[in-house]
């Protein structure tokens, strides 16, 4: 990790907050409890412990290892449902391949995103290759849940492939921070993804000592999770490490640093970085499903029991 870099962040755009932003001061910081998904890879919970006020319109995130799997040990999950959301799964190491009864797939890897919306429902299934169950291997990804507001939360399932090799790189004013723009807008530069909840989401890797501030919607939330290393958030310089969410304050512009001195195993310290415009409204969420009233979480069991939310693909059982 990371998949997608450059050998020379100098070479980049620069982003530079302006002199007279206000910063969004780090408000919370958490741990991510530790547990297993699936048919039982290890994940930590990145939002455990978060008000949903203060992560609307995202509704969870899983760290997914990092972990070393030995030959015949790579897990990934059965067939099953979603509605009423969008999945964000962005895998830095490793494989993953991804299969639903709406005709979407494909396998992902080193830095590639798979963006599905499930609104109104599907069946899917998410597996490691068999070449990589076979040999074994470094696994690291991340999934995210993305709200849908109640105007979209029934539209048609949609499903985007994002090659890492579109992914929008950028540099930090100094250089000392490379910037992946997965989805949204910095400083005017586009990510790759479409996004029906205007959010924005970045990868950013930062060398050690130095300090990345960046301008920020002031009408969006913002939180940031650590991937791997340590280092600082907000002016007030608040600690966190990996596997720890922080909650920022409002303001226009957000800044973290990395300590001076990171662990062996990752020379950076790499930061997932997230914001969204709020949807405020009811979020009734049900294992697999997230609808705005427990009536309509009813339907989409009733739905899925009756198969209304589609079937697993001929000879995918």
């Amino acid at each position: 990790m990371p998949a997608v870099t450059v050998e020379n962040p100098l070479t980049l755009p620069r982003v530079h907050a302006p002199a007279d932003a206000v910063q969004r001061r780090a408000l919370q910081v958490t741990t991510a409890p530790s547990g297993y998904e699936g048919e039982g890879f290890p994940v930590r919970r990145a939002f455990a412990g978060i008000d949903y006020k203060n992560l609307d319109p995202f509704i969870m995130m899983d760290q997914m290892g990092e972990v070393e799997y030995a030959p015949g040990e790579p897990k990934g999950t059965p067939w099953h449902p979603h509605r009423g959301f969008e999945t964000v799964t962005y895998i830095m190491d490793g494989a993953f391949i991804h299969q639903d009864s709406h005709g979407g797939g494909g396998t992902i890897t080193d830095g590639d995103t798979q963006w599905m919306t499930a609104g109104s429902g599907l069946l899917h299934i998410e597996t490691p290759p068999e070449a990589l169950v076979m040999s074994g291997g470094l696994f690291h990804g991340l999934q995210l849940w993305v709200n849908l507001p109640a105007k979209d939360k029934m539209i048609a399932p949609k499903y985007q492939d994002i090659r890492g090799g579109s992914v929008r790189l950028l540099a930090s004013e100094d250089g000392g921070a490379l910037i992946r723009i997965i989805a949204g807008d910095i400083d005017g530069h586009q990510g790759p993804g479409a996004t029906h909840t205007p959010i924005t989401m970045l990868h950013v890797s930062v060398n050690p000592g130095a300090q990345l501030t960046l301008p920020w919607r002031a009408d969006f939330n913002a939180l940031a999770y650590g991937l791997s290393g340590r280092g600082t958030a907000g002016p007030e310089g608040r600690a966190f490490r990996m596997g720890q969410a922080v909650v920022f304050g409002r303001g226009d512009s957000l800044t973290i640093r990395a300590d001076e001195t990171q662990e062996s195993r990752s020379p950076n310290f790499e930061v997932v970085l997230l914001g969204g415009l709020p949807i405020r409204e009811p979020m009734m969420q049900y294992g697999p499903f997230v609808m705005n009233t427990h009536a309509e979480l009813a339907q989409a069991f009733d739905d899925f029991k009756a198969g209304r939310l589609g079937t697993v693909p001929a000879g995918q059982e």
